[in-house]
């Protein structure tokens, strides 16, 4: 089974395909329609990129 995506993964995130490879869904078989499961991926992508976000900044705060 697939591991599910954690915000605490954007620490391994470097680059853009970094984070394709890092999200995964491990329920995409069970969605009732491939939609859902892009949106469900959407949803990992922007939470993570979020989180990026944050940590950028809390990064440039301790510097």
């Amino acid at each position: 089974m697939v591991r599910r995506t954690y915000e605490s993964d954007a620490a391994k995130i470097e680059d853009v395909d970094d984070l394709d490879d890092l999200v995964a869904d491990k329920r995409e078989a069970w969605r009732a329609t491939s939609d859902n499961a892009r949106r469900r991926q959407r949803r990992y992508k922007k939470r993570l990129t979020k989180r990026l976000i944050l940590l950028e900044a809390f990064e440039g705060l301790i510097e």
